[in-house]
């Protein structure tokens, strides 16, 4: 018996689903977005960090050099214009990391809400799984016919909701218990 070829690739389809996530979110975001990703990227390098901090204290020299040779330094100590400038730049990129993460919240949720479907349906075929199993046990002339709680129990779909009232109350308890 030969498989159909859509029969052979349906396994594989959440998978590539979940992995194509990343580039159709990629694709869906605005030219802005990109080029803010980008630089949050390169923000992110551990170069930059050698590069900010050169730059600093290469500015805290030239001025301090600056000053005991006698000249006027641009910014002398206790550097009022590099603190403007440290803070307009960690303000800067706060919001720059800020709006970053927002949009990669968003595909955070995409996946666990496309796992969480899956797990959900994979659930479902397994519990229909074990109900024909059982059926079969039970049809079967030649298996002895016993109640078996654990399976009927198994054959038994989660009640989601049930389940997320049950997560409701716990994080209610924390919640309580933090107050």
């Amino acid at each position: 018996m030969t498989e159909e070829p859509s029969e052979r690739a349906a396994p594989a389809e959440p998978v590539q689903t979940i992995s194509d996530l990343p580039a159709r979110h990629y694709r869906a975001a605005t030219p802005i977005q990109r080029l803010l990703d980008g630089v949050v990227a390169k923000l992110g390098h551990p170069l930059f960090l050698l590069l900010l901090t050169l730059t600093v204290g290469l500015w805290v020299l030239l001025n301090l050099t600056m000053q005991w040779r006698g000249l006027a330094p641009i910014d002398a100590p206790p550097f009022e214009k590099l603190q403007v400038v440290m803070t307009v730049l960690a303000v800067y990129f706060t919001a720059l990391i800020l709006t970053t993460q927002h949009r990669e919240d968003r595909l955070a949720r995409h996946r666990d809400q496309l796992v969480l479907e899956l797990a959900i349906l994979g659930e479902h075929k397994m519990a229909k799984i074990i109900a024909l199993l059982e059926e079969l046990r039970r049809d079967n002339p030649l298996m002895e016919d016993r109640v078996d709680d654990t399976a009927a129990a198994m054959a038994r779909p989660t009640d989601a909701r049930a389940v997320l009232a049950v997560i409701e109350e716990v994080q209610k308890a924390i919640a309580e218990e933090r107050d």
